[in-house]
């Protein structure tokens, strides 16, 4: 397993990837002009459903094999009901040696092409070696029930975190929520009359398992509580 980068506050688009690849509860596959939304992935992602090949591997066979284009298209929408949920979208497109059945329990082979992971940063092309090392985040599976636990449950701690928040940021604020949580930190949504921004709130220490996930929110709740900055409420 590779060390974590010197000082990194957020995932790589990589890791970003391999991560929502890990938690999709579903996904489209289109190919030959027809789109099929597949359900139900057991709990083992699309990656256990495709296996992905070098694009100069074996592939089928034998040579002749007709290849069929495939694209496998995922969507990672925020589990709180802030505005503009859809947080990333993730593209795989490649070849496949038999049209993909999504009935089938078996694996099938897919011929890498590339993969494109866009956001509200932009659009970024991840390659087959740098997914094929990417971590998977350890929030990837759990991170929407600790979310939506901490909207439901526990919502006064949210104008807490506010207090790490820049006060000019929050100028204006009408709404604050928690978007996302991943290794490094956890990312708020402040929304305002016409429009929306998200604030960053990053960990002491990067997380290497679910279980720190308590302390690391302990740590900004003990510090936000340290913090002499004022607040909106949420």
């Amino acid at each position: 397993m590779r060390s974590h980068r010197a000082r990194a506050t957020q995932p790589t688009p990589a890791e970003r990837m391999r991560s929502i690849l890990t938690a999709a509860h579903s996904m489209t596959v289109v190919t030959d002009g027809q789109r099929e939304v597949v359900h139900s992935l057991d709990g083992t992602g699309p990656m256990g459903r495709i296996h992905l090949h070098e694009p100069a591997g074996t592939f089928g066979p034998d040579h002749r094999t007709p290849r069929i284009p495939v694209r496998l298209e995922l969507t990672d929408i925020a589990p709180t009901p802030v505005r503009a949920r859809l947080r990333a979208r993730v593209t795989l497109s490649g070849l496949m040696a038999a049209p993909y059945t999504a009935a089938s329990t078996d694996s099938t082979c897919m011929q890498f092409g590339q993969a494109v992971i866009e956001d509200a940063g932009g659009r970024t092309y991840v390659t087959l070696e740098q997914l094929q090392e990417a971590e998977i985040d350890p929030m990837a599976s759990c991170e929407a029930g600790m979310l939506t636990h901490l909207v439901d449950d526990h919502p006064e701690l949210v104008p807490l975190l506010l207090r790490l928040v820049e006060p000019q940021a929050k100028t204006g604020l009408v709404r604050a929520l928690p978007l996302a949580m991943d290794r490094y930190g956890m990312t708020l949504r402040l929304e305002f009359r016409a429009a929306h921004r998200d604030v960053r709130l990053s960990f002491p220490t990067p997380m290497t398992d679910v279980d720190q996930a308590g302390l690391q929110i302990h740590a900004l709740l003990t510090a936000a509580r340290r913090s002499s900055h004022h607040h909106l409420p949420a």
